[in-house]
């Protein structure tokens, strides 16, 4: 049971930190689309689209070195390529939803855009903690599996080594 639980509790731990920095990405990503809306006359989607990019950049750095820095370093050009796959299909969820609110509802007043905005970016985060964890951002082995391969292995060390010549049997003589 004590594994069960040390196990849960790295999830839960690992959805914290997750959590963390999609925390700051959904702010950062809610920002920037506020800005641009306010700030140009693009369409709301457009508008959308270079705020997701942008917490994409953003929660890639946080995933890389907070959430997952203890994971599996060594592929880091498929690494980044399933990150920016899976954050387009992430993209397209987010999007799609606010996509579908606005030109398929009529629903597009500032503050359903915001509403649908957060909803895509709650349904597309699910995605995301998925595919991050399982595809992107790798475990290394657990560290009890180490040990326990460490000391089977130097079990199996012991054993190999050479026996002795056999000595003299009791009763022969050496001569």
């Amino acid at each position: 049971m004590a594994h069960g639980s040390s196990g849960l509790r790295r999830v839960v731990h690992e959805l914290a930190k997750f959590g963390a920095v999609g925390g700051a990405g959904l702010l950062v990503n809610l920002g920037v689309f506020n800005l641009v809306r306010h700030l140009t006359d693009l369409p709301v989607v457009r508008a959308s689209v270079i705020a997701t990019v942008v917490s994409i950049v953003f929660n890639y750095v946080g995933f890389r070195y907070f959430t997952y820095r203890d994971r599996d370093k060594s592929g880091r050009t498929k690494e980044l390529t399933l990150f920016l796959l899976f954050s387009a299909v992430g993209l397209v969820i987010e999007n799609g939803l606010l996509f579908a609110a606005t030109y398929g509802f009529g629903w597009d007043s500032p503050l359903q855009n915001n509403v649908f905005k957060f909803v895509g970016i709650g349904v597309a985060t699910l995605f995301r903690f998925w595919s991050y964890r399982t595809w992107v951002f790798r475990a290394l082995p657990a560290k009890e599996a180490v040990a326990d391969a460490e000391s089977f292995l130097a079990a199996a060390g012991r054993s190999r080594e050479p026996e002795p010549e056999p000595g003299p049997r009791a009763g022969q003589r050496v001569g």
